[in-house]
């Protein structure tokens, strides 16, 4: 398997730690847990303790310390050990959900919302997408209404990954006039009244993690609970964005890893006309176009880390996480279907992962600002 030019040996051994944890862990379970769709909720307090849920936050919050390449190296061993994108996304919910209150959260707030969840006592989710919004953030419709020492919010939200058990929801919700400069984040927990979850949603991949539609009706939440200052949401949302299209370039190279690593086994145990589908120039071909593209969408996410690390993440890295997204989610479901394709009937079947990752890899042009989001974002930062 390549590495991303920026590891080091300690992210050697990282990847060593993480691959313990999910071999032992999680491996094991997948088929279990994705069939149920569902995985235990211990399994954080045990990533927690095994060093692998508190990757690249402060130690001072229960994390393990590290940045952006030590949580990307994490990601990707993760999914390639643990044989499971759903259980994988579900257990990393927090990385997605902490970053805004660590951020520009108060050091109360952190304390009280982020460090419980590091160390695995307390489940997150972020809910931001709407059932009429999309990708249309600034445009969202969740309402929260001063009243005293207290948000009155009413709206939903959908499709939030762990929304099902979620302890705290960072919600994104309008507390000002219409566009982005209205918008506010605020922490909801669990057991608030007026806050509930609409239903678990069925979905085509991710099985492992639940997702769910939240509803807020009249939900009463302390005005304590704002994260950051009131109408100034939007720049942490954007931020917190093309961090997450990073992460998920990174499981969309993992992910496509995976599936070409089972279709050269596949090859070269299948036999087909007095010799090994390895045998076949056809077969080579389609594996030789796999892994080139696989070593593309991995060396344009290595740069846009390995840039965020040395410039921060400022506008310019918006447009280079898109081209990031968009170049490992082509690969990726590229690989997946030809990875199908290398298995025959096989890869029809759900017996064999390769079927599993298919449907996973749907998710990824759409998840996160969908493919021709990324392209307009692309072309602004381009200047056009």
């Amino acid at each position: 398997m390549q590495s991303y030019l920026f590891e080091t040996e300690e992210h050697s051994a990282l990847r060593a730690q993480v691959r313990r944890f999910a071999a032992r862990e999680i491996a094991p379970h997948a088929n279990e847990w994705e069939e149920a769709e569902e995985f235990p909720r211990d399994l954080y307090a045990r990533a927690a303790e095994a060093g692998v849920l508190g990757v690249g936050y402060p130690e001072s919050y229960g994390g393990g310390g590290g940045d952006l390449s030590h949580v990307v190296v994490a990601c990707e061993e993760m999914i390639l050990a643990g044989r499971s994108v759903g259980t994988c996304v579900g257990l990393g919910s927090h990385g997605i959900a902490i970053p805004p209150i660590l951020r520009v959260g108060t050091e109360a707030q952190r304390q009280r919302f982020a460090a419980p969840v590091i160390r695995g006592e307390k489940i997150s989710a972020l809910a931001i997408t709407e059932p009429g919004g999309g990708s249309d953030v600034a445009n969202l419709r969740t309402r929260a209404e001063r009243d005293g020492d207290h948000y009155v919010i009413n709206g939903s939200k959908t499709f939030i990954t762990s929304g099902v058990r979620a302890d705290l929801v960072t919600v994104a919700v309008r507390t000002g006039g219409p566009g982005h400069g209205g918008l506010s984040l605020i922490v909801v927990e669990r057991g608030t009244e007026g806050f509930s979850v609409g239903r678990k949603l069925k979905k085509m991949g991710w099985w492992a993690s639940d997702t769910a539609e939240l509803v807020f009706e009249n939900c009463r939440v302390p005005a304590a609970n704002l994260i950051g200052d009131e109408n100034a949401g939007f720049i942490a949302i954007v931020m917190n964005f093309a961090i997450e299209r990073v992460f998920l370039a990174a499981q969309c190279v993992a992910i496509a890893t995976l599936a070409y690593q089972e279709s050269i086994a596949y090859a070269r145990e299948r036999q087909a006309f007095g010799k090994s589908l390895t045998g076949f120039q056809v077969v080579r071909h389609k594996l030789a176009e796999m892994a080139t593209r696989i070593a593309a969408a991995r060396a344009l996410t290595g740069e846009v880390v390995t840039r965020c690390l040395r410039d921060g993440d400022g506008p310019a890295l918006a447009g280079l996480a898109a081209m990031a997204k968009n170049t490992a989610t082509d690969a990726c479901s590229f690989v997946c279907d030809e990875a199908v394709q290398v298995h025959g009937g096989y890869g029809y079947m759900r017996e064999y992962l390769v079927e599993r990752l298919y449907r996973d890899a749907r998710l990824y042009p759409i998840g996160g600002g969908t493919r021709e989001i990324m392209n307009e974002i692309v072309c602004k930062t381009e200047g056009y």
